[in-house]
């Protein structure tokens, strides 16, 4: 493998289609596409300043490494690419990407951030301003995210999400096979139209949360002023504590210690259909306050 330090590199396609390299504190400056189609290198200590650093890439290790603003729509079309220790101010990193390792990683600025990539591993990712946060994205696993951004993954499937915090309105719409685990979710209207969201030992804060859900599960959860949840969802949930209000389940088994109101209207749902299993119901409402 050819060594370069102290390199400085301006102009389009400084080093383009490179093969077998290690860069070592180095500076790609003024200049778009500087690795595009580059292959089996390790970039340490490097600082990307300009567009589309890492397009069309193969086999790409970078570590202690920084991506500022202007690196934007960094690393696309690429697989086999881990980051490690890294900083990364620039929006729209990572999109179409194949197998991806992530750890140790800062998004400054994580708008339209790993759009469509498939094999993602994150690991103590930081992502703050990251509305839509891997939309579309398939296969991904996933511990110790801090995430802050709303509409976050729209449309993904088969993930597995643990020990995160997660402050995203929106989250898990049209989603498919998604677990988490050990986690805190803050944000209005979660996981509606999804398919197969199961949430374990979480705590939740949530307007109108797990609606239109197909086949919501949920165990040894906590819901923090949580209110009008579960509507018209497919449910088989187990709350600890006191649940806010519950709205118009559609079917299924919905265990809880404590209701401050259910609603269930029954020319919207077949009660038949519906299980509540709670000791201590404190209001019972045959339609929701504003139709009254």
């Amino acid at each position: 493998m050819k060594e370069i330090k102290y390199g400085r590199f301006k102009g389009e396609r400084a080093l383009y289609a490179s093969d077998g390299l290690r860069i070592i504190d180095s500076v790609f400056d003024d200049g778009e596409s500087p690795l595009k189609e580059s292959k089996n290198s390790e970039l340490i200590h490097c600082l990307f300043r300009w567009k589309y650093p890492l397009w069309y890439c193969d086999n790409i290790k970078v570590k202690d490494s920084t991506l500022f603003e202007m690196a934007r729509a960094g690393i696309w079309y690429s697989k086999n690419i881990s980051f490690v220790n890294a900083a990364i101010e620039a929006p729209k990193g990572f999109r179409r990407c194949k197998d991806l390792s992530l750890e140790n990683v800062t998004f400054h600025n994580a708008e339209e951030t790993l759009w469509h990539c498939n094999g993602v591993k994150l690991k103590n990712v930081t992502a703050a301003k990251g509305p839509y946060f891997c939309m579309d994205s398939e296969n991904l696993e996933i511990d110790g995210l801090c995430l802050d951004g709303n509409y976050s993954f729209d449309g993904v499937k088969n993930a597995v999400i643990r020990n995160s915090r997660l402050i995203t309105k929106d989250a898990f719409w049209n989603s498919e096979n998604v677990t988490v685990y050990d986690s805190f979710i803050s944000g209005e209207y979660l996981g509606w139209n999804s398919k197969n969201l199961t949430l374990v030992s979480c705590a939740i804060e949530s307007l109108q949360g797990m609606c239109y859900i197909d086949g919501l599960k949920m165990i040894n959860c906590n819901l923090i002023n949580t209110t009008l949840a579960f509507e018209y969802s497919k449910v088989d949930a187990e709350i600890k504590g006191y649940t806010d209000s519950v709205f118009n389940p559609g079917q299924g088994t919905i265990k809880a210690e404590r209701i401050g109101e259910l609603i269930m209207e029954k020319d919207k749902i077949d009660f038949d259909k519906v299980n509540i299993i709670c000791d201590c119901i404190d209001k019972k409402s045959d339609k929701p306050e504003w139709l009254k």
